[in-house]
């Protein structure tokens, strides 16, 4: 019902904008995007044509809640908007936005523009920026906001609210972090546990000394990991003196865990990991699947292959055939839906090392009761529906997707595991691998079973 609501209040929104556009109304323009939240705005805005997004965009304010919004659309349509903007008039939208949002924007950009726009800010500015950059992207340091502020741990609750009270532009105040005379961080405290302590009491007596910090290299799902464990609105970003570089906080966590999700589903699906794909042409698109699909065409001509070998076979029972897309097909999906269950595991830390012998031989008495089940069912079909052919092939397809099923099972648990020991990203385990995989285990054992119990 919510969603319904708000695909209504969007569309409502985007038709309210186009109105406008028709009738030229600049003035109003204004004033609805003034008005708009940027991400209410940055979800209209994909609904415009190109045309009516640089109409709306050449309209926008130079400040930071135009930065925000740019934060929020898709790299693709940043480079769009930006491509022909002079590089005063980027400069002047990032001056007031946080340091992450500002290398956020910076890196979708080339290099050389980037550091054109950089060279207009002033120097401060410059300086945090170029720190920021000079991180991996999916890195804490690249996340991390700069615009940080700390107390000393001898001053007292009431001076430290009175500190607080002149730091306007200060970032998640909900946690505040302690400093000793070497400025290394020592505590934390929340902003609820400041404001109801004695006003005379030191932050050092009633401050938090286990601090869970990051280094500003650790990875950004590792990050997401730590906030989502513990509940955190921000993570302190330390250097190697314990000093306090700057903060990641929730809302950068929640669009991390957005993008490695959208990422880990391209990749498991074999569609790539560019999380703006549908915003590619056509022939980008492609490209992006080619190599994943060949894997899935030298599995079908493998498994081709096989079929030829056994043609006498199917010469002499036609039958046979009849079950080969169902036992492909339903071991295929086995292997898919175990593969997905340890993917998920491994970026959630409910698969631990050490213990994938258990979840193994879990997965394998999964596939072992499914194969039982659906083999029993598929046999007594094979049985009733085909009755010229021999009397054991209901026996001979039961026991070939019941065995199709367990080894699907144990293979979709096993290549994510083994992936990960050789540190590969375990998600691409999945789509045309795993089920490639299975189409050629699932054909093999099939003629081998029925070559052994119908004796051709």
């Amino acid at each position: 019902m919510r969603k319904e609501m708000f695909n209504h209040e969007i569309n409502i929104l985007r038709d309210t904008y186009r109105r406008l556009l028709r009738r030229n109304a600049k003035t109003n323009l204004i004033k609805l995007t003034r008005k708009t939240h940027p991400a209410d705005l940055a979800e209209v805005f994909r609904h415009f044509s190109h045309e009516e997004q640089i109409e709306i965009f050449s309209l926008m304010k130079e400040n930071e809640h135009t930065a925000e919004f740019l934060v929020k659309l898709d790299d693709a349509l940043v480079i769009e908007l930006l491509e022909n903007e002079s590089f005063e008039r980027i400069a002047s939208m990032l001056e007031k936005a946080p340091t992450n949002d500002q290398s956020g924007i910076l890196n979708v950009l080339g290099n050389k523009k980037a550091q054109s726009i950089i060279e207009l800010l002033n120097a401060e500015e410059q300086e945090e920026i170029a720190e920021i950059m000079a991180y991996p992207n999916d890195s804490a340091g690249a996340l991390m906001n700069t615009e940080v502020f700390t107390l000393h741990e001898s001053i007292t609750a009431g001076e430290a609210i009175k500190t607080l009270q002149g730091q306007e532009g200060a970032e998640m105040v909900f946690y505040l972090y302690i400093t000793d005379d070497d400025d290394r961080l020592v505590g934390v405290i929340s902003l609820r546990a400041l404001t109801t302590t004695s006003s005379s009491s030191r932050l050092k007596d009633i401050m938090i000394k286990n601090i869970h910090s990051i280094r500003p290299e650790t990875d950004q799902e590792e990050v997401a990991r730590i906030v989502a464990q513990y509940n955190f609105l921000a993570v302190p970003v330390l250097d190697s003196d314990s000093k306090l570089l700057g903060i990641v906080t929730v809302d950068d966590v929640v669009d991390v865990i957005r993008e490695e999700a959208t990422e880990d589903f391209l990749r498991m699906a074999g569609a790539g990991k560019d999380r703006e794909i549908l915003l590619k042409s056509s022939w980008e698109n492609a490209k992006a699947r080619l190599p994943w699909l060949f894997a899935s065409w030298i599995g079908g001509v493998v498994a081709a292959s096989i079929i030829g070998v056994f043609e006498n076979m199917l010469t002499n029972i036609i039958a046979l055939a009849a079950f080969i897309p169902i036992i492909l097909g339903m071991g295929g999906n086995v292997a898919t839906q175990s593969s997905t269950i340890i993917v998920r595991g491994i970026a959630t830390g409910r698969v631990n090392i050490g213990g994938e012998m258990k979840i193994i031989f879990k997965e394998v008495k999964v596939g072992l009761i499914l194969g039982t089940l659906y083999g029993i069912l598929l046999g007594l079909f094979a049985k009733f529906t085909f009755t010229t052919a021999p009397n054991n092939l209901g026996f001979v397809v039961g026991l070939s997707i019941c065995a199709s099923m367990i080894i699907a099972a144990t293979v979709g648990t096993i290549i994510p595991l083994i992936l990960r020991k050789l540190n590969v990203d375990p998600a691409i385990a999945t789509g045309p691998f795993v089920t490639t995989s299975i189409d050629i285990l699932g054909v093999f054992f099939y003629f081998i079973i029925a070559g052994i119990f119908l004796q051709i």
